[in-house]
């Protein structure tokens, strides 16, 4: 049962940062059981094993690793390590080429970002401030066809607190959003929606008629959680923990309904017991998740899914 934290709005607080703390760790012990395995495949001096680094990394990556095992994930760091320092000096001159600035997007991002860091202290200070204002603004001006949104500030973040080289953490995020405009521009957010909808009746119908009867704006938290990623509502911890495995994934995004609808089940018996406005609360500020659970779930919804499918495939 997924339980609401009594200190989850009290971040500055001895208490959150001990509960942030106890997290972290939480989501670490399956990825430290794995680091010799992680050091054995990133010291390789000639090539890394893409596949097992995958393999390893769907159960977690350890902290001191993580930076260098999402480079590799995300394909900004290659395999082929013959060529890594020249590759790893041409990324730092691309990005110092960017153009960074736009006064009107600049202060409308450092207004994001000072929301966001009341939310996710990992990340306050102004050195953080301005790398989320260089990422995103570089990103903007790379990608003209790219649009500011308040979201862009959720989504760099990982990156930026993962990443040492500021320029590291502009490919990787970059790579992220390549992904998902390619994704939805196959599979548009309205028949995304209307999937994960018929997807939530088929699975947890109760859930999902109670949501009605409470008059719940689905398209609301939907659309957020499909969007972006549940990096808006996801605690910090753990959506750094549920990227270690969507980046080992070829297919994350087709995954991701499924991981929002294990958190859904999960959490069916506190959410039933909520009103309107405490479920809108809950759905859009979500509390600290059991992620290994969670994954779990995810992984037989969708295969529970598939089974189903080629089942009525069958009987056609």
């Amino acid at each position: 049962m997924l339980q609401l934290s009594p200190h989850t709005t009290v971040f500055g607080s001895a208490q959150g940062q001990k509960e942030r703390s106890l997290r972290m760790n939480m989501n670490q012990d399956e990825a430290l059981s794995n680091y010799s395995d992680y050091n054995d495949l990133l010291q390789s001096e000639v090539y890394v094993d893409l596949e097992r680094l995958r393999i390893l990394a769907r159960h977690g990556i350890p902290n001191e690793l993580r930076g260098e095992v999402w480079k590799y994930l995300l394909g900004v760091q290659q395999a082929d390590r013959s060529k890594e320092l020249t590759t790893s000096k041409a990324r730092k001159e691309d990005y110092e080429q960017i153009d960074k600035t736009d006064s009107e997007i600049s202060k409308r991002i450092r207004g994001e970002v000072t929301r966001y860091q009341r939310k996710v202290p990992l990340l306050d200070g102004r050195h953080y401030m301005n790398r989320f204002e260089n990422i995103i603004l570089a990103y903007l001006n790379a990608n003209r066809d790219a649009e500011y949104h308040p979201a862009l500030v959720s989504l760099c973040a990982p990156f930026i607190y993962v990443l040492d080289k500021e320029w590291d953490a502009y490919f990787c995020f970059e790579r992220l959003m390549q992904a998902m405009d390619e994704h939805y521009q196959c599979h548009t957010i309205k028949e995304s929606i209307a999937n994960f909808m018929t997807l939530f009746r088929n699975i947890l119908p109760e859930l999902c008629n109670y949501f009605e009867e409470e008059e719940v704006d689905l398209n609301e938290w939907v659309t957020s959680w499909l969007q972006h990623l549940l990096s808006r509502e996801m605690k910090f911890e753990d959506i750094v923990r549920l990227w270690d495995t969507y980046f080992a994934m070829p297919d994350f995004l087709e995954f991701h309904p499924f991981v929002c609808l294990a958190i859904l089940r999960n959490a069916r018996e506190n959410l039933e017991d909520l009103e309107q406005s405490e479920i809108r609360t809950m759905l859009l500020r979500l509390p600290y998740l059991d992620m290994q659970r969670t994954l779990a779930e995810a992984y037989n919804l969708r295969h529970e899914s598939m089974e189903r499918q080629i089942s009525e495939d069958g009987d056609l």
